[in-house]
This record gives C-alpha cells, structure tokens and sequence, in this order.
C-alpha cells in the first residue's frame, strides 16, 4: 500500500497510514478481536476497545530526521511536527506536507539568450538552497521548488541580457554571485535561501568561436610582428653606438674585423666573402693570406702545431 506520495522534490503530502501507525492498530485492535471471538471480550466491551485501537493507529504519524511535517486543523495551520513521533487528532487534523530541510541542488539554464552586444547563447547554472523557515515555504508559495527554479532561470537571463560575451566568459565567478543574490533576496520572503550559484557552462553558436579563433590567431601574430620589431630597433640603437665608437677608434675596428675573420676560419670549410673595401681598409687582405698560409703548414706537417 502507498503510504506517502512524493514528487521528487523534497515535498510530500500523506495519503494514508504510515508503517508505524499499521504497527500499532495490528497491536491494538488484533488482540481485542481475538479476545471478543473466543468469547472472553463481550462485544460491549470490546468495540470500544477496537475504536481506541484505531484511533490510536491514526492518530501516530513519524517524521524523518530532516523533515518537518505541516499540520492543519480544520484547515487552519497549527504548528510544525518532527522529527520522529509525533500524535496527531484524526479526522480533525491532517498533515498536509512534509517538507525537506536539507540543502538541495537544483539545474537551470537559459537557452539563446541574448547578450548585451546580441550575441545568442546557452547557459548552463546550478543553485543550491534550502528551506530556513517551513510555515515560510508552506504557507506563502503554492510550489515553491518550481517557483526556484523558475526565479533562477529568469535571474539567469535578465543576468546575460546586462552583460557583454567577454563578460559572461570573463567574469563567471562575478555573475554567479550577482545572481545568487538576486535569487536569494527573491526567495527570502519564502523562508528559503539561495547559499550558491554555479555556471556550469557557456555555450556559443561554432560560428562565432570560429571567427574568435581566427581572432585570437591574428592577435597572437599581430605581438609577435611586434616584438620582431622591437628587437630590430634594438638591435639597430647597438650598431649606431657601436659605430660611433668604431669610428673614433680605427684599430678597434681593424682588431673587431681580424676577430670576425678569425672566428670564420675556426670553421672547417667555411667560405668568407668580404668587401674589397674592408680588405683595403682593415688589411684583411694579408691577414687571410697569412691565416690560410698557416693553415696549410699545418695540414702538411701536423707534428709542427
């Protein structure tokens, strides 16, 4: 037999005994029945006894430990119950809900939206609230876990239309905040509150992430042309000191010039060109000569190095 229905939110109604209500009519009212069908218990006797049985099995309701449980009288809210036994007057009172007063999760998102500079996008979010104050949630919203999952969606939309996409991709932590706030001021008055909010994800239509790749490419080369060329000026300010201190100092430069040709002939099989006015001006003429000269003696009698 169904004892409790629930709609997978945290928020059940009672539709009929509980187990332990079952449990104490069996206890009650079987023994009386026994006892009037062997004769032992008249009749007179005995069906009062079996009316306070089953007045005792409706009146006995159990709460879990994270549950409260709304009771009208009448119709008319009388107090909260739970957790654990509590007794209830049957057929006046009723428990009407038991409401879950643990943290919950609850999934949102918003589907092409519009952002500030009109650009489509999909949302993902999650917000994680609980119920503070059960009459609250009770008595001033009909179905309040809907109704924070519609707040939530609508927060989320109004949250992407006041934002750019370099913001919502930027500043996610910001606008998950932004959010929860406004959720939780919403909600408050619900006796529930809003502890967090999540972007799980943004979702872009692939033809704008294209276009933003090809963008971030152009920008990645457009720095690299740029510290390419910071180094040639660089580079260039070094020659025009070096010039100036060359052409003050002619045997600095013939002694730069020697050095050059020395390193160059270091290299096995290296070929130099140099200008015939670097040979006139520096002497590299003799120098190479003397340079290649010994470079033969060396390799006719390797004994003599």
């Amino acid at each position: 037999m169904k004892l409790r229905a629930s709609n997978g939110a945290g928020v059940r109604t009672e539709n009929g005994l509980s187990v332990v209500s079952l449990a104490v009519g069996v206890i009650t009212i079987a023994p009386v029945i026994f006892l009037m069908s062997a004769e032992i218990l008249s009749t007179a006797v005995g069906l009062p006894l079996a009316a306070i049985g089953l007045f005792l099995a409706f009146s006995v309701r159990i709460a879990n430990q994270w549950d409260r449980a709304v009771v009208l009288r009448m119709g008319k809210f009388v107090g909260l119950r739970g957790p654990g036994i509590f007794f209830i007057i049957p057929v006046i009172d009723k428990v009407n809900t038991f409401i879950d007063q643990r943290v919950r999760v609850t999934d949102f998102h918003a589907e092409k939206t519009l952002t500030k500079d009109t650009v489509p996008v999909n949302v993902d979010a999650v917000v994680y609230w609980m119920v503070w104050d059960v009459e609250k949630a009770a008595l001033e919203v009909e179905k309040y876990v809907e109704a924070v999952s519609y707040v939530a969606q609508t927060g989320l939309r109004d949250i992407i239309g006041r934002n750019d996409l370099a913001g919502l991709l930027q500043h996610r932590e910001e606008i998950a905040e932004a959010l929860q706030k406004t959720l939780d001021d919403q909600t408050s008055p619900w006796g529930i509150t809003c502890q967090s909010v999540g972007i799980k994800d943004i979702i872009i239509p692939e033809t704008l992430a294209d276009a933003m790749s090809k963008q971030a490419q152009a920008e990645r080369e457009r720095q690299a042309r740029i510290i390419l060329g910071t180094a040639e000026t660089e580079i260039s300010e070094k020659f025009a000191l070096a010039s100036k201190n060359y052409a003050d100092n002619p045997v600095a430069l013939q002694l730069r010039g020697m050095n050059m040709l020395f390193e160059g002939l270091k290299e096995k099989g290296s070929l130099i060109m140099v200008p015939s006015s670097a040979l006139d001006s520096m002497n590299l003429g003799a120098i190479g000569g003397l340079s290649a000269l010994a470079q033969q003696r060396k390799a006719k009698d390797p004994e003599a190095s």
